[in-house]
């Protein structure tokens, strides 16, 4: 597989590696009660978002199935770090692929969330050549179901009870969507074709 070159650029947004100094930013909503539902890590202090942030360092490229590329979602005109995206290789065999995404909920409602994902959708099946992308999302956050109909994705489960998060039941929602069904932005349509993940 050709390497992958960073950052992505959207029209509003930069998709960049974590680095060490991202800790402030990315600690003033990782530790948010109401994000950790959503984060890869638990992190209730600066410390735990300290090595919550080293993991996400470490995901710097999808090798081989299990890996994950997670990105730090800065906008252009600040250079603010706002969220973050990731591409998790699920499965090699069948071509499957896991999204996942937070943003700091200071900016939401503003698109930043669709264009950072629609900008992993892209590298998911343009680059990585991933065969069927899915997303899980809590059956009460209302802003991400709406995210995933949006991108059109179809809702393929609803796990109702399925597990406990913080004495309460969680309902959890899978949806996905297919490598042809997706409609690729023009920056990346326009780059050259790559080999198919294997």
């Amino acid at each position: 597989m050709s390497s992958l070159s960073l950052p992505i650029e959207t029209d509003r947004l930069i998709l960049r590696t974590f680095e060490r100094s991202d800790l402030d930013a990315l600690a003033a909503y990782h530790v948010l009660p109401s994000m950790q539902r959503y984060v890869f890590s638990r992190t209730r202090d600066t410390a735990e978002v300290a090595g919550a942030l080293n993991i996400m360092r470490g995901h710097v490229s999808l090798q081989r199935p299990g890996d994950t590329l997670t990105l730090a979602v800065v906008r252009k005109g600040d250079r603010r770090l706002i969220g973050h995206v990731s591409l998790h290789w699920s499965d090699a065999t069948a071509g499957q692929g896991e999204v996942r995404f937070c943003i700091n909920p200071a900016y939401s409602g503003q698109g930043f969330c669709r264009e950072a994902v629609g900008a992993i959708f892209d590298l998911a099946f343009d680059h990585f050549r991933i065969h069927r992308l899915f997303v899980r999302s809590d059956g009460r956050n209302h802003h991400s179901i709406k995210l995933m109909q949006q991108l059109g994705m179809r809702l393929e489960a609803h796990y109702r009870e399925h597990a406990l998060f913080q004495g309460e039941w969680d309902e959890e929602l899978h949806f996905a969507i297919l490598d042809r069904e997706w409609q690729r932005s023009a920056k990346v349509r326009d780059l050259p074709p790559r080999h198919r993940v294997a």
